[in-house]
């Protein structure tokens, strides 16, 4: 072999084995230099893995988000609830159902019942009364769980026809809902109501137009204020009356 040959050097081999991961020296393909940080050099394969994977990102230390309480469901909590019953025994029915509650111990699951009523002050015979009428002649409101046992009670109590829901589910009332009937059970002033409505015919049997005809033009329930038309002369005049002063003919 000649001098030549003996001095030479294999091609490639310097080039094309890069040197040992993690000794702080640069890496080389070929001719081209490595860039970026070496894979197990200074950051473990699993490391970097375990930081990128999903779910392992870094619990927020906000107390507004990590103590957040899960809100119970539906069937844990208590909603109110509407059920059909017989039309005139809706009181009869809440009576029943307060008995059935009692005898199986299911207070916990069903605390209250309610027939929602509000009061209405009528005109009749030219005199005034207060009267109680029932808001939703025919169903009444349950104050339940969405509990097996608590169902149970309610569509096996007496009187009771079904709930009122989408498909075989009863369906809770809105808080809005819930709201707007327990404003109108608890309103202090009750509710005027006549027996004659705008264009009819009424007899006025008090005051100055005793015994005078007319045609209702006008009601005005705030006031407690009616508008007869009273033909005088052959023009009608409008009269201001209180309800009292009129009947229906």
């Amino acid at each position: 072999m000649s001098k030549n040959m003996k001095d030479k050097e294999p091609i490639g081999r310097k080039d094309d084995l890069a040197q040992e991961p993690g000794k702080g020296g640069i890496e080389y393909i070929g001719n081209e230099p490595i860039k970026g940080p070496l894979i197990g050099a200074d950051q473990p394969v699993a490391d970097s893995a375990a930081k990128s994977a999903p779910g392992n990102a870094e619990v927020s230390s906000d107390p507004d988000l990590s103590d957040t309480e899960p809100r119970p469901s539906e069937e844990d909590a208590l909603n109110w609830y509407v059920v059909h019953c017989y039309s005139g025994y809706e009181n009869k029915v809440k009576h029943n159902l307060e008995q059935r509650i009692e005898a199986m111990g299911v207070s916990e699951l069903i605390d209250q019942v309610v027939v929602p009523t509000e009061e209405e002050m009528e005109v009749r015979d030219g005199k005034r009364r207060t009267v109680e009428k029932r808001v939703f002649p025919g169903y009444i409101l349950v104050h339940m769980k969405l509990d097996e046992r608590a169902l149970n009670v309610v569509r096996s109590t007496n009187g009771v026809t079904r709930f009122v829901g989408m498909g075989s589910k009863p369906t809770p009332l809105t808080p809005a809902e819930v709201n707007q009937i327990m404003r109108r059970m608890q309103a202090e002033a009750p509710k005027l109501r006549v027996n004659f409505r705008t264009a009819q015919k009424v007899r006025i049997i008090d005051g100055p137009f005793a015994d005078f005809m007319g045609m209702v033009d006008k009601i005005d329930t705030e006031r407690a204020k009616v508008t007869v038309l009273v033909s005088f002369f052959g023009r009608e005049t409008p009269v201001e009356l209180d309800f009292l002063q009129v009947e229906r003919m």
